[in-house]
Formats: structure tokens, C-alpha cells, sequence
């Protein structure tokens, strides 16, 4: 969609009340809308269904619609509704939007206006600066409107105006931030329905046979707040990404059963954290935002952006549709508090609110008989949970003393698809099964097809990393030890070489200092390390230091781009292994690779995101998948995880591939693909 522009130049007529506005370059009325040309067509989702351009200080409707400021507030002033569904409205009923929506906005891309001086294109909330700052085009008009308006002083300079002097302003940094969050506020984060640059996502092509059904990502963000009785204690999940990585934004990669997170049982793998108490982690390097997330607090507070999977918009209109539709009322009397009703709540990928999975045999909910299957939660003792989770369903049944009243929506026929118990998406919560109500956890089966990386697939370390062989040779006393733990194997589900865990301060190596926490070790005395399981490589090591003399072969991974910080203070709730990004820098014939087989109907798409591939500034950069869509092959399929490498494509290399090549690969693959990964454990928090 593109907006009208003007021509600066050609707009000397234009009326006393619109000079051109140094903020867009265009001139409007002081009371309207900036005007921008938008270099792509943006996404229907983005737009303000008033001016019917991309939404400007967008605000938010109690009704969930979405507006420009400046239109929904002069919308106002003539009518009480909203635009879209005239339900009665108020302006002081309306919100700002969320900051990932505004980043969104400010991330579209736009030309300049001054096309005959200056064809250069930025994102949105750049153009200001650009104009005041670095736009020929731009500066030209002011000197000629300067020299217009004095031609007295016709061929001096005037000192720029205060206007012209201004620097752009600092991003929006939230209350409690630190200088290191104020490069940039804007989140990277997963488009809706278009591309970010750099951003290539299989999951929201769209063909021909897709248009009768065209569907459209939902995604929404949350604040949680995570409370922890020891303050020390793990969160229990794993990270990637960051600003240094192709990823960008910080995505959580796994949740630990047990954990402090599965016990809250909000936050799922896939989700990508956009504030931890307050301040914005969105433009923060991978170190500094474990940094964040393992500041010890008995309070965490995280704003998260969550996939909701795909929303079929035919679908949800028949969804509204009463045909064939019964409301239920029914009460479950329990015997006291702690009495389990025997169901299990899940949500659904393509239809707001909770659902009824099954209902334990032998429960109160299955004795009583009246609740069934694929029911849809509409309240609960009066609490409604139209827009509801599966925990909040949980704690009311949990704190209700005796009657359990359900308002449930039933439509005949109509079966659950099959879930996927994964905590990723379904947040199960059940208040008779024995997790006691935390997600159940999808157990990865552990896939025994695992290969070194071929010498066709290896690649060059990513800018930034070096890799230091080293050989330590130690003379040794008799009984003297090595004095070092190891983690690893290749046993390990990730298929980890074996790595130095700690080195303590009472054996030769401590002594010597060569060998450090985090080196690779790759042999001793000539036995090679990097094929053995944990226990094997344990057995060799501690066969071989009974020698007098040992000789150790070991990696060193060192990062350019950033240093690890001072993870050590207040660690003892962590047992270490090293940070994600200290993999990335692993050379690639250590590397071990397994292909992952996705199918998918011919109307399906795939279901996840790439960021990544050869660009000209910054060279082969590896391709990272970024985001798994709930309901779709990828997602169900249970192998991929957000911060694995693809490799290959049905064996075809990816090695020095752009998106632009890389894509149509994906695209040509009609109902059968076969990818190569490569997969690292996330940062553990």
C-alpha cells in the first residue's frame, strides 16, 4: 500500500496552514496524518481501517480493534462506536498499543520523499532523522524556502534553526533500563503476514490454492510474572538468540521439566522475550541478556511475544456462527478443595479461549456425564474465560471449596484435533492430573541418525569467532589427577563433544593454566575424544592420567563480537556449560548433523521461519530457524528447534545460499521436504 506522495518542490502553493513537515517530508495539515511511500504492500493487519493507510501511534479498542490516534480520535468527536463493530465506545476507553506493535510500525520500510536528490530507503522511525540530518533533497528546500523568505540575505548561510540542529531523539527506553538497551528499542520480531528484512518464513507462503482459505499468523504478547521462593533459583529454560546472532531477538528454545518456568507453565519454547522487569532485551547481545534473565529477584517480571499458530479467517466466522450451537450449564460438586474434577484443558491454534481435551475415567467430570469432549470453556463460577487459559481454569477450579459451576459452548460433530501435548503451545492444565496442573512436556525421541558433518556441508567460522588449537604436554607426580570435570558426549541429545566443566585448583592442569573452563578437549596421549560418549571419554582420561607424563590436544573458542559477563557471581544455583553462541564458533567437523523429514498437505505451509544466508555487508552467515508455528508440520513433526542451523535441503548444501536461493528450495517442495540441521543446546537460565 502506498501513500500518496508529494513533490516538495512543486508545492509552493500550497496553503499557509501545511509547510512541508520536517518529520515526514510531505505536506498535510498540521491536525493530519504524516504521509509516507512505503517501498512494499503492508499487511492488512498493520492498517487503520479509518484512513486506510499504516497505522500511526496506534491505539487500541476494548473490542480489540486498532486505530490511528489522530482518526480514532476525530472519529470520536462525531460518534460514540467503534468503526468496525459500532459497539458503544469511549476515547478514554482506548489504549496506546503494545511496544511490539508500534516497533512493527517502525520498522516498515519507506522511501525518501525527495526522489530527484536522494533514493535511499529506511525504516519508518529513521525518516525524521534522515531528513533533518543526512537527505540532500531536504536540506535543498530549506535553503530555498530560507532564501524565499529573506532574499536580502540571498547567498548566506543562516545558522540552522533549532529544528534543523536537533538530534533524533533516544529510543524509548522503559523505566529501570540501562545504557546498554538504548541502541535501539525497536523488537526484532516475527512478521505478520510480511517479511522483516532478513527474515524469510516458509510458513506464511501463500499460493493460489492457499486463497480460498488464506490464513493469517496470530501472535500476541504478555506480561508474566514468575515468583521464585528462593530468589537464587534457575528459571529452568533455554535461550537464543540476541543482537549478535542472525536471530536477533532473545527466543526461549526449551523449557526444563520441573522448572520454576514449568511450574508457572505461561512461557513456552518459541516464545520471544521482549522485557525482563522493565527493561527492553530486544536490542541486547545474547551474554547481557542471560545477564538479565539470571538476576537473582524473587520476582521476575517478562514480557513475552507469543505465536498463537494460524487464524482461518473463514473458519472463525463460521466459528461465530450460533448454527448448530448449544450453550450447557453444568455444577460439579466436589467432596472438598483438593478433589480433583478429572479434566484436562488445552488450547486450540486457530480459535480463542480453552477446550476440553478428555476427561479421566473414573473422574468427577466422566461420572457426571454431562460435560464432553471439545467442549469450549466459556466461564467458570462466573469468571469468564472467553479469551481464558487453560492455568486460569486451573486455579479457580483449584480454589473453589465446593460447587464448580461450567458455562460451556458445545457444537455437535465437530471433533478436537489430535494435540499435541507439548508445552510449548498447549499449556495443558488439568486439575486432577499428577503434574498438578504445569505443562505436559512433549519427551524429543532421541533420534539415533545423527552423522559428522560432511565435508560438502562444513563452512568457514562465522564472523567474529576464532578457534585456537592447543597441545598441552604435562609432566605429572604418580597419583597426582588431572583435577578437571567434564560435560558432553556424545550421548548428549545435542550430540556435544566433550568439554572442560571446571578445573580444580588441586591437579596438574591447575597448575600448568593452559587448559581452561570451556576448551573442547579433542585427545589425550593420541586416544581421540571427540567420537566418545561421557562415560567413555571419563573412562579414557582417567586411564590415561595414571601416566607419568600426558599430552592433551584441546580447542579454545573465542568470541570477537562480545564477552561473556561476570556470569559467575551468585552462580550456585547453575551447574555450567557454555553459552549458545560459543557453539556457533565450533568448527564444522565437530559438528554433528541429523535430517529431519517434514510432510505436509498440498494447502499446508511448513510452519517455521529462517533468518539468516550470504548478504553483501555481512558475508555466509549460517540459516537459523527462528520460529515454529503452532498447528502446522514443523511444530507437530516435534524435531526442530528454535536456534538449529539448516544445513542442507534435501541434500543440496546451504552453505554461501541467500534467502533468495534458499526459498524457492522450500517452496518447490510440495508435500515433502528433508532438512539438515544442526542443533545446540540454548544459554540455560
Amino acid at each position: 500500500m502506498l501513500a500518496i506522495m508529494a513533490d516538495p518542490v512543486a508545492e509552493e502553493h500550497v496553503s499557509q496552514v501545511s509547510e512541508l513537515c520536517c518529520e515526514c517530508g510531505q505536506f498535510h495539515l498540521l491536525l493530519d496524518n504524516h504521509l509516507y511511500n512505503f517501498q512494499d504492500e503492508v499487511d492488512d493487519e498493520l492498517i487503520c481501517h479509518i484512513c486506510l493507510q499504516p497505522l500511526l501511534q496506534p491505539m487500541d479498542t476494548p473490542c480489540g480493534h486498532t486505530y490511528c490516534f489522530k482518526c480514532l480520535e476525530n472519529f470520536m468527536q462525531e460518534y460514540n462506536f467503534c468503526p468496525m463493530d459500532r459497539k458503544k465506545l469511549s476515547f478514554q476507553q482506548c489504549h496506546k498499543s503494545s511496544h511490539l506493535v508500534r516497533n512493527l510500525l517502525d520498522k516498515l520500510i519507506v522511501f525518501c520523499p525527495f526522489k530527484a536528490e536522494c533514493q535511499q530507503t529506511m525504516q519508518r522511525c529513521e525518516l525524521e532523522a534522515h531528513l533533518q540530518n543526512r537527505c540532500p533533497g531536504f536540506k535543498k528546500y530549506k535553503s530555498e524556502l530560507q532564501r524565499k523568505k529573506n532574499p536580502i540575505s540571498k547567498g548566506k548561510e543562516d545558522p540552522p534553526t533549532k529544528a534543523e540542529t536537533n538530534t533524533p531523539k533516544d529510543p524509548e527506553v522503559p523505566s529501570g533500563g540501562s545504557s546498554l538497551v538504548a541502541e535501539s528499542s525497536a523488537a526484532a520480531v516475527v512478521s505478520l503476514g510480511t517479511a522483516e528484512p532478513g527474515l524469510v518464513n516458509p510458513a506464511f507462503e501463500e499460493t493460489e490454492e492457499d486463497l480460498p482459505q488464506r490464513t493469517s499468523l496470530v501472535a500476541e504478547t504478555t506480561t508474566i510474572e514468575i515468583h521464585r521462593e528462593d530468589p537464587e533459583e534457575e528459571l529452568g529454560m533455554r535461550i537464543v538468540g540476541g543482537k549478535d546472532t542472525p536471530l536477533g531477538n532473545v527466543v526461549v528454545q526449551e523449557v526444563l521439566r520441573d522448572s520454576v518456568i514449568a511450574a508457572d507453565g505461561r512461557i513456552a519454547p518459541g516464545d520471544h522475550i521482549l522485557e525482563v522487569n522493565g527493561v527492553n532485551i530486544s536490542s541486547v547481545t545474547h551474554c547481557q541478556a542471560v545477564s538479565f534473565l539470571r538476576h537473582p529477584g524473587p520476582v521476575l517480571h517478562l514480557m513475552v511475544l507469543q505465536e498463537k499458530g494460524f487464524s482461518n479467517k473463514t473458519a472463525q466466522q463460521d466459528a461465530t456462527s450460533s448454527t448448530n450451537r448449544e450453550v450447557i450449564h453444568v455444577t460439579l460438586i466436589k467432596r472438598d478443595r483438593s478433589e480433583p474434577l478429572g479434566i484436562k484443558l488445552i488450547r486450540k491454534t486457530d480459535e480463542a479461549g480453552i477446550f476440553i481435551l478428555d476427561l479421566l475415567e473414573g473422574g468427577l467430570a466422566a461420572k457426571n456425564g454431562k460435560l464432553s469432549r471439545n467442549d469450549r470453556v466459556l466461564s467458570i463460577n462466573g469468571q469468564d474465560l472467553r479469551q481464558g487459559t487453560p492455568e486460569a481454569a486451573a486455579q479457580i477450579i483449584q480454589t473453589t471449596e465446593s460447587r464448580v459451576n461450567f458455562v460451556v459452548l458445545r457444537q455437535p460433530g465437530v471433533q478436537l484435533s489430535d494435540p499435541v501435548e507439548d508445552g510449548s503451545t498447549s499449556n495443558n492444565s488439568s486439575s486432577s492430573s499428577s503434574n498438578g496442573g504445569s505443562p505436559v512436556h512433549h519427551r524429543r525421541r532421541l533420534d539415533q541418525n545423527h552423522y559428522r558433518r560432511k565435508s560438502n556441508y562444513q563452512k568457514d567460522l562465522p564472523q567474529g569467532y576464532v578457534s585456537h588449537e592447543k597441545t598441552v604436554a604435562i609432566k605429572k607426580e604418580p597419583k597426582e589427577s588431572l583435577g578437571i570435570t567434564i560435560g558432553g558426549g556424545r550421548d548428549n541429545k545435542n550430540k556435544l563433544p566433550i568439554y572442560v566443566t571446571s578445573v580444580q585448583p588441586i591437579g596438574c592442569l591447575f597448575r600448568d593454566g593452559r587448559i581452561k573452563r570451556g576448551d573442547v578437549l579433542l585427545s589425550i596421549n593420541g586416544i581421540d575424544l571427540t567420537h566418545l560418549n561421557y562415560y567413555e571419554a571419563v573412562s579414557a582420561l582417567k586411564s590415561n592420567a595414571a601416566s607419568p607424563s600426558v599430552v592433551l590436544k584441546a580447542l579454545e573458542i573465542l568470541s570477537l563480537n562480545s564477552t561473556e559477563p561476570s556470569l559467575d557471581i551468585k552462580e550456585q544455583g547453575f551447574s555450567w556449560s557454555p553459552l549458545w553462541i560459543t557453539w556457533l564458533g565450533l568448527p564444522s567437523y565437530l559438528h554433528c548433523c541429523q535430517d529431519i523429514v517434514l510432510s505436509k498437505g498440498n494447502l499446508e505451509s511448513w510452519g517455521f521461519s529462517i533468518v539468516g544466508g550470504f548478504e553483501e555487508s555481512k558475508g555466509n552467515q549460517p540459516f537459523f530457524i527462528k520460529t515454529i508455528v503452532p498447528g502446522t508440520p514443523a511444530f507437530r513433526d516435534g524435531k526442530l528447534k528454535c536456534g538449529d542451523e539448516i544445513v542442507a535441503v534435501n541434500g543440496v548444501p546451504a552453505i554461501g545460499m541467500s534467502n533468495s536461493e534458499l526459498i524457492p528450495m522450500l517452496k518447490e517442495q510440495r508435500n515433502k521436504v528433508t532438512l539438515t540441521v544442526v542443533s545446540w543446546p540454548g544459554s540455560l537460565v
